[in-house]
């Protein structure tokens, strides 16, 4: 969570919401380490969590993930979920609930959804209260 808060807190002055997450392999190397840039590229596709999968995509040659964990400071929203059970990662850990786009439990649970072909384990509020923090202070200067 670590690494997944640096990301995080280099978002920052970017005008991106400061989300951070990493991609690990089951042996601990670091796969792929994105963070939000959505409005740095005018691309809504570009949540941290998606940039992070596309690294490790790339560093592996295999969009299947099977023995990777995704690291996130903010639980997932629905895109991102769709993401994750797509590239089939098995563990997902984050910091900060999100009370309205989560899809990792508060709002909705669409990575542990039995309805769905794949499904992961879910560790949330790992670090939570930093996670929240560097939320916090970005909506509050934006206010």
């Amino acid at each position: 969570m670590g690494l997944a808060l640096a990301e995080a807190r280099a978002a920052r002055g970017t005008g991106d919401v400061p989300v951070g997450a990493v991609v690990v392999a089951a042996d601990g190397t670091v796969l792929g380490r994105g963070r939000n840039a959505r409005e740095a590229r005018q691309d809504p596709t570009a949540h941290a969590e998606v940039e992070a999968l596309r690294q490790a995509s790339l560093a592996t040659g295999d969009w299947q993930l099977t023995d990777a964990t995704l690291v996130v400071t903010l639980e997932p929203c629905a895109m991102c979920a769709g993401a994750i059970l797509s590239a089939r990662v098995p563990t997902v850990v984050f910091g900060a609930w999100d009370e309205k786009a989560g899809a990792a439990g508060s709002v909705y649970d669409l990575l542990r959804d039995r309805r769905l072909p794949q499904s992961a384990t879910v560790y949330a509020g790992v670090r939570a209260e930093e996670s929240a923090a560097l939320l916090r202070e970005f909506f509050d200067v934006r206010r």
